[in-house]
């Protein structure tokens, strides 16, 4: 693609989008028009690797990791509990999911207000994935113009094996990626042992075929399309940009006019920026856009066109930084500002949501009780004369260990207990136990008494009591 056909006023550092069409992506939606991404070197280049095996590494290794009798991390959906490390989530603690989330979504905005769309060029799953294949791609065909030429060839023998080897790669890292995803909802061991014996249930082998080919296709295929049509992040990120954001961006006033020179030629005798128009910035960019036009939704931040630029001005003696890590206001010469309105905001309510899962996550309990009322009845008058409610307990064991509980009433004086006061529930088990509190009414001052429920059980050697309160109802 060349960009020195446009003749837009970079001065300014515009934010300009090119819509004409160009050889490198013609048609981003058909696999045969994919964009061809060079292999580059540099700073940034190696970060992103590194950043991208221990993304990847993590993923792959963190099932296999025991905590105690079973996996460190398991989302087991047949009981509805999730188990992060030491903690054990259940439905009745989703507001800490919740809140984790949230602190993820405010530290994502946070994150890309001030450095831009690093998530995306660094550690999103997408583009460790895409950079992964890529790498595959590059052992079986060669380099970019390799891959071009191979694409161009007829099919030969030596097409096949390459095409046939690059594939084979991809769809066994796809099946990896797959079965390490389902390990997260299976048990590693399980999973692994029944799926290669052949005596997994239907439904573990259509989900691991399913995230397989999604693997395959999202990688391998689709690359740069999920990015530009499918991620909505692409498309509301600019509501969090201002022109302190650091982008990638390129220096049009130090770079233009652009144009091909010899090394020893004096770009200013000749009218030319430092820019020479190689365009291997373009060719290194995982989704084929010119920085040189402005920032478009497209960058992913990557510093991919950075590496590829500073290797360039190395080889022609210039500056490093003609396309660089920058700000709008840095380009236009205006004084950055790091603390702003929108950033503080960001953070402030991020740091909040911090605090808030951490009370939640001292405040969890590992039992629970609640209690539910005779609805056909608010009260009665038994045998003895005392005046009886009648309750139902739904008390939930949230330990990993069957637990032995007792009950005991608070708030109500001389009363009497018709139904069994220690029970002993299984782990995860929700135990409904009805029982009645009779009261003699002499002892009732009102129509309405507020009283608790208190359960107590030893958890580790450790007395553990949680409070229900409730109404007994007299004449």
């Amino acid at each position: 693609m060349s960009s020195g056909n446009t003749n837009k006023d970079y001065s300014k550092g515009q934010r300009i989008k090119i819509h004409q069409p160009d050889a490198n992506k013609a048609d981003s939606f058909s696999p045969s028009n994919h964009i061809y991404v060079r292999a580059v070197q540099g700073i940034w280049t190696r970060l992103r690797s590194r950043m991208g095996w221990v993304a990847m590494l993590s993923f792959m290794l963190l099932p296999w990791v025991q905590w105690g009798d079973r996996q460190a991390v398991y989302f087991n959906l047949a009981e509805q509990k999730f188990h992060i490390f030491g903690l054990t989530i259940w439905p009745q603690d989703l507001t800490v999911l919740a809140a984790l989330l949230m602190i993820a979504a405010f530290g994502l905005f946070f994150v890309t207000t001030y450095l831009g769309r690093v998530w995306c060029g660094y550690t999103c799953p997408q583009t460790v994935w895409t950079f992964i294949f890529i790498w595959f791609e590059e052992k079986f065909e060669g380099a970019r113009n390799k891959r071009i030429k191979l694409d161009k060839m007829p099919w030969s023998f030596n097409k096949v094996w390459r095409k046939a080897a690059k594939h084979s790669a991809w769809l066994a890292f796809s099946l990896l990626t797959s079965m390490t995803f389902m390990s997260y909802f299976v048990p590693t061991t399980v999973i692994y042992t029944e799926v290669f014996t052949l005596s997994a249930s239907g439904l573990i082998y259509f989900w691991v075929i399913f995230f397989m080919f999604a693997t395959y296709g999202n990688a391998g295929w689709m690359r740069e399309i999920m990015c530009l049509h499918m991620c909505p992040y692409s498309r509301f990120q600019s509501a969090m940009f201002d022109k302190n954001t650091f982008i990638v961006g390129y220096d049009a006033k130090r770079g233009e006019s652009r144009g091909p020179r010899s090394r020893k030629a004096d770009p200013k005798a000749l009218g030319l920026g430092d820019c020479i128009d190689c365009d291997l910035c373009v060719q290194v960019c995982p989704t084929g856009i010119d920085i040189r036009n402005g920032l478009q939704y497209e960058c992913i931040n990557c510093g991919a066109c950075i590496d590829a630029c500073d290797n360039t001005m190395e080889r022609m003696g210039y500056e490093k930084g003609l396309i660089s890590y920058t700000t709008e206001n840095k380009l236009e010469g205006i004084k950055e500002k790091l603390l702003r309105p929108k950033l503080v905001g960001y953070g402030v309510v991020m740091l909040t949501m911090v605090v808030l899962f951490i009370y939640s996550i001292t405040a969890i309990e590992p039992m629970r009780i609640d209690i539910l009322r005779d609805r056909n009845q608010l009260y009665r008058e038994n045998t003895d004369g005392l005046i009886e409610n009648t309750f139902t307990l739904k008390i939930l064991n949230k330990t990993e260990q069957a637990q032995e509980y007792q009950l005991v009433v608070e708030g109500l004086s001389d009363y009497k207990w018709y139904g069994p006061q220690v029970v002993t529930i299984d782990s995860g088990e929700v135990y409904t136990l009805p029982v009645s509190v009779a009261v003699d009414p002499v002892d009732l001052k009102r129509t309405i008494t507020d009283f608790s429920i208190r359960l107590s059980t030893k958890v580790d050697g450790e007395l553990v009591e949680v409070k229900q309160e409730s109404r007994f109802f007299s004449p």
